[in-house]
Order: structure tokens, then C-alpha cells, then sequence
């Protein structure tokens, strides 16, 4: 039943890509390769570098992922494995592909601008300014929580960090050969892929764990590489890096579908869903309505993506038809990511169990409450648990192989959690560059000022709790910033396809429903805060709702003026 449920995922995205991925961008946007995209247009050999599409792909992939699509699901799954699987399945081919594949297209046509400051000229000057707020508050908490992050997963696996951080030359050698020397892209790649799996062998046997404080110095250490990453042109690290890391996604899913029919060839019952479909009243959940909207995030659509596509992805695009594979493909391959996590949490969590009733106990034990499953170490720990019970049926139970394993897992995932950190500190290095224009601040428009402006706010508010989690303290706020974010994208989306008379409906459907969901979600937490007296993210959850309905409002003035004027209007054909 789970590799199943697996399977009809994996074929309805494959099957919706070509269809819906077609109509979109050839019906909707109408890509045309005769456009010049920024990154001819403005070639630097930094930022803007025209490059192959499956190398765009590869990066723009790894840096929306990160660690988004594992732990949503994995702690979406405690209301039922069906609406989690249903959100995920229909939200990313009608929501978060069509957000992302926007969010892309319209920064390519606005010289590689990001989405806040594209809103300036489709909606109006006023709500670029309060997009930015949206934007800078999102890169702010995701900088200081993902290198956070990459600390305590450093601490919790400490096999991973040879290889993980052996990646960083083994990239650099691939730019080197392919980008220098003109070397083979495929051949060169499936090297660097060999490499990297040869470092996780002696990961096992060499497992590097720091003294004293070890989260804390992981956390400097990350954003002092994260400062230096987001500064070097994209071909030397960014691009080679995310590339191999998009090769470990189709290693992890062919070796967890090989294990998955090596549990169903064992016995049927070893890979039988041991999750509930349905179960709206777990134990100390908020309500299911709308918080799966909010907690299921990357995996079905994820306001950060637009962000990523705006920021770094635009400025690499070679030609406009390589964006359907890079912003409607990348999204599903997430998607498929996302699915791949469901099958690990709902059935392969119990696939070591004799029968099918113990392994519906093991997956009660883990999801008895709320509490239980939503730590960072629960969550990681049922994908990690379920994937490598199903690996076990291809490298076998002993302890070292069940480390190996343990490793593999490891270091996929910090990968993808570190890419995720130094494409957002580029990502708000631009947006810090792009506010200093506009308030004519020439000193913010130089790249290490506005990098260090990035780095130094994120570890400002890291270390404002003890052991480096001050961004813990606005955690609470991140779901509903993030969706709220996904949400006022669709609707510049929106506004784009209005003025220029295209099928709006695509963008303004999922806009409505996002929408509309944070909004529900953040009223309910901002009662929440209320009650509970926490004032600080009472004002300002406060100050973001305020915020999301004064955009809404100039969203919709800009939508009577356009059809209050005949034709297309002039700003949307600077767009073309």
C-alpha cells in the first residue's frame, strides 16, 4: 500500500509537469527564447552568469528544499497521512509550482529583480516598501535558524561533517574542470558524485565532534561561511555544489524505492501504512483547519521559493524555456521529495516490525502528541528512522552499515540545509542592496556591506537567547510569515497577468486560498499571543497582519486602475 501510494505520486507529477507545466508557460506566459534574459543582459560573472539549465535546476532545486520538505510532512503526517499527502500532491502542481514558475518568470522580464521590488512598478512604490519588511523579517529568521540548524545536526551526526564539508572542494574542482577547462558536465558531476560517497565511508570511521559549545561555534562558523559563499561568483561554489547535492536527491529516491520493494518482496505487511489516514484531534495539535496549510510548507508551496526564484535563480537563466524545468520542474522535484518523506514517516517507520499492528504502535509511540513529534530531532529522526529501515533492506543490518546509512541520510540532508543558508544570505544581500537604491544609501549597494548587513543582523538575533536560539523566539511567527510571503506573490502574479490580459485564474485560485488560510492562521496565533501574554510576537504578528492587508488593499486599487484604462496598461509592457 505505501510504495503504492509512492508510485501514483510520483506518476501524477511526472503526468501534471507536462500537462499543467505546458499550459502554463506556454499558454499563460508565453515564453519566447527571442527575449534576452539578465543573465546576457547584465553579465557579470558574479551574479549574473548564463548558465545550463539542468545546473539552475540542480541549484534552485536544493536551495527552495533545504530542510522544508522533510519537516513539514514529517510532522504533517500526525493529522493523517491522506490530507498531508493530498496537500502535497495538489498543492504543488496548482500552488507552489505555479508560485515559484511566477515568481521566476516576472523577475527574468524585470532585469533579475527580486519580487519585492518588482511589486513597485505592478502594484505601486508603497508596498515596496512593505514587501520588503515581509522579506527582510523571512531571510532574517531563516539565516539565523538554518545555521542554527546546521549546528545541532552537525551535533546529532557527527559522521557527516568530513563529508559534508568535503564537498566544498570537491565543487570547486568540478567548476574548475567543467566552467575552466571545458570538461564533460555529466561525466565530471558523476565523479564528484563518486568522490563525495567515498568521504562518507571515512565520515563513519572518522566522526568529528567539537568540544564545549558545539552548536554555538557551528552556528559562527556557518555564517562566517555562509558570508564568504554568497560573495563568490556562482560558478565557483553555488552552482557545482547544488548540482552534486541535486545528484544525491536522485541517488536517496532510486536507493529508498529499491528499498521499498525489498520490503514489499520480504512481506506486503513490511511496507503497509502504519499511519493513520485520518486523525484531526491529535493530542495537543492546533487545528487542523488551517495550520496543514501553514505547518506543510516546502513540499506544497513555500513563500521563501519566491525569494530563491527572484533572487538568484532569474540571474542564471540561459534561455525563457529553460524556466519551466527550473521553477515549475524544481518545485515538483520537491514535491517528489516531499512524497518520498510521507512513504518514510506513514509506512517505513514500521517496516522492522512483525506485524502490521506493531508497527502501527511504533508510529504511535513516536507521534503520541503534538510535543513529541514537532522537536527538530523528532521530525529528522522519523525520516531518518523510516528511511533507513527501508535502506536496511539493501545494505543489510549490521552496525556499521546501519551507520553508513545513518550517514548517507545525514549528510543529505545537512547538504541541502546548507544550501539553503548561503542562498538566502545572497538572497537578502541583494534585497539589502536593492533597499539601499532605492533610498539612495550608495554605501548598502556595495556587495560586502550589504553581505555583512545580512550575516551580522542573523547572528545578532541567533545569539539573543542563550546557546545561539534567539531565532527560536520568532519561530512561532515563521510558518505564517512564509505562507503569508507565498501568498503576496501569487498576488503580483496575479496583478501581472491582469495587465496583461492573460489567464489570471492560474495564479489568482491559489493566491485567494493561501491567503486566506494565513490569514485565518495568523489571527489565530495572534490571539494565541494574546492569552498567553507574549508581547513581543503579539506585536509583531500584529505589525505583519497590518502589514498583508494594507498589501492587499494597494493589490486591489492597482487591479480597478488597470480596469478603470483600455489596453494593455504601460507598466506591463515594461514587463515584455
Amino acid at each position: 500500500m505505501g510504495f503504492l501510494v509512492f508510485l501514483v505520486a510520483i506518476i501524477w507529477f511526472f503526468v501534471m509537469y507536462k500537462l499543467y507545466g505546458d499550459y502554463i508557460a506556454k499558454k499563460v506566459f508565453k515564453l519566447d527564447d527571442k527575449r534576452i534574459t539578465p543573465a546576457h543582459e547584465l553579465e557579470d560573472g558574479v551574479d549574473y552568469v548564463p548558465t545550463n539549465k539542468w545546473v539552475v535546476w540542480g541549484h534552485h532545486y536544493t536551495s527552495i528544499a533545504g530542510l522544508g520538505p522533510i519537516v513539514g510532512p514529517s510532522i504533517g503526517v500526525i493529522w493523517g497521512w491522506v490530507p498531508a499527502f493530498l496537500w502535497i500532491t495538489l498543492g504543488t502542481i496548482f500552488a507552489g509550482a505555479v508560485h515559484d514558475f511566477s515568481a521566476l518568470v516576472i523577475s527574468m522580464r524585470n532585469k533579475g529583480k527580486s519580487i519585492g521590488e518588482i511589486t513597485a512598478k505592478i502594484v505601486g512604490p508603497r508596498a515596496r516598501y512593505l514587501f520588503f519588511i515581509v522579506i527582510f523579517l523571512e531571510l532574517w529568521i531563516v539565516i539565523a535558524i538554518f545555521a542554527l540548524i546546521m549546528g545541532i545536526l552537525f551535533n546529532m551526526y557527527p559522521s557527516s561533517v568530513f563529508p559534508v564539508w568535503m564537498e566544498i572542494p570537491i565543487a570547486m574542482l568540478l567548476s574548475h574542470m567543467v566552467f575552466k577547462r571545458g570538461k564533460s558536465l555529466d561525466k565530471w558531476s558523476w565523479i564528484a558524485l563518486f568522490v563525495m560517497y567515498l568521504t562518507i565511508f571515512i565520515g563513519v570511521f572518522v566522526p568529528i565532534k567539537l568540544p564545549g559549545n558545539a552548536v554555538v561555534i557551528w552556528l559562527m562558523i556557518m555564517l562566517v561561511y555562509s558570508y564568504i559563499a554568497s560573495i563568490l561568483p556562482v560558478e565557483t561554489l553555488l552552482q557545482p555544489r547544488d548540482y552534486i547535492n541535486a545528484h544525491e536527491l536522485v541517488v536517496a529516491i532510486g536507493l529508498i524505492a529499491i528499498g521499498a520493494v525489498g520490503a514489499l518482496i520480504a512481506s506486503p505487511q513490511h511496507l503497509a501504512i502504519v499511519a493513520p489516514s485520518f486523525n484531526f484531534h491529535a493530542k495537543g495539535a492546533p487545528s487542523f483547519w488551517p495550520f496543514i496549510f501553514v505547518t506543510i510548507s516546502c513540499g506544497a508551496i513555500s513563500g521563501f521559493h519566491s525569494l530563491v526564484a527572484s533572487g538568484t535563480s532569474s540571474k542564471q537563466v540561459d534561455k525563457e524555456s529553460d524556466a519551466k524545468l527550473i521553477g515549475y520542474g524544481g518545485m515538483v522535484s520537491e514535491g517528489i521529495l516531499a512524497a518520498i518523506v510521507i512513504l518514510a514517516v506513514s509506512a517505513g517507520i514500521g517496516t522492522d516490525a512483525s506485524t502490521k499492528s506493531a508497527g502501527i504502535a511504533l508510529w504511535n509511540q513516536h507521534y503520541a502528541s503534538w510535543a513529541t513529534a514537532s522537536g527538530l530531532g523528532a521530525k529528522i529522526g522519523a525520516f531518518i528512522n523510516g528511511s533507513a529501515k527501508m535502506l536496511s533492506y539493501i545494505f543489510g543490518r549490521s552496525a556499521y552499515m546501519q551507520g553508513f546509512v545513518t550517514t548517507i541520510m545525514g549528510v543529505f540532508i545537512v547538504s541541502f540545509a546548507g544550501t539553503s543558508l548561503d542562498t538566502a544570505t545572497r538572497a537578502q544581500r541583494y534585497i539589502v542592496q536593492e533597499f539601499g537604491k532605492d533610498i539612495h544609501a550608495k554605501w548598502m549597494t556595495k556587495k560586502h556591506p550589504a553581505t555583512l548587513i545580512a550575516v551580522v543582523s542573523a547572528f545578532a538575533l541567533a545569539m539573543a537567547a542563550p546557546n545561539g536560539k534567539g531565532a527560536l523566539i520568532l519561530w512561532p511567527l515563521f510558518g505564517t510569515v512564509n505562507q503569508l510571503l507565498a501568498g503576496l506573490a501569487l498576488l503580483i502574479a496575479t496583478v501581472y497577468l491582469i495587465k496583461k490580459k492573460r489567464h489570471y485564474l492560474v495564479a489568482a485560485i491559489p493566491m485567494v486560498f493561501m491567503i486566506l488560510m494565513t490569514i485565518w492562521a495568523m489571527v489565530m496565533n495572534i490571539q494565541h499571543f494574546g492569552k498567553t501574554h507574549n508581547w513581543l510576537l503579539l506585536t509583531i504578528g500584529i505589525i505583519v497582519f497590518v502589514t498583508m492587508l494594507w498589501l492587499i488593499i494597494e493589490a486591489i486599487l492597482a487591479i480597478v486602475k488597470n480596469y478603470s484604462k483600455s489596453g494593455v496598461s504601460k507598466e506591463a509592457e515594461e514587463f515584455d
